[in-house]
């Protein structure tokens, strides 16, 4: 059975990509697990891409908030950014990827050599 940390993943997710961002790219062969959303110390769920919370700074801006309280890690989901989408960071996924045979090719050797 399921856990609801799981339940909510797959809401986002789907074969190891986020269908709902354009662009987005695959997680898919690059050992890098993706992760559900949680909750920071402010009591904002990132990563589950509402992008509105009702506790968010963004949500309760005033002349008082101080915008360094949405600096750090805790603000960043670690597979679910619109990071991602650059082509820097798609790269790096690429590069983790192991590479593909074509069809009726040996991964190593090529056995198409001196058959012309």
């Amino acid at each position: 059975m399921k856990n609801h940390k799981d339940q909510r993943l797959e809401k986002i997710a789907i074969d190891e990509t986020l269908p709902h961002q354009i662009e987005a790219p695959s997680f898919k062969g690059t050992g890098i697990k993706m992760e559900p959303p949680f909750k920071n110390s402010q009591g904002v769920i990132i990563g589950d891409s509402y992008y509105a919370s009702e506790n968010s700074p963004l949500e309760n801006w005033s002349d008082e908030v101080d915008p360094a309280i949405m600096a750090g890690d805790e603000w960043v989901h670690p597979t679910n950014d619109i990071g991602w989408n650059t082509t820097e960071n798609k790269d790096l996924l690429e590069k983790k990827k192991k590479p593909q045979a074509y069809p009726f090719m040996h991964p190593t050797k090529d056995v198409s050599r001196g058959t012309d």
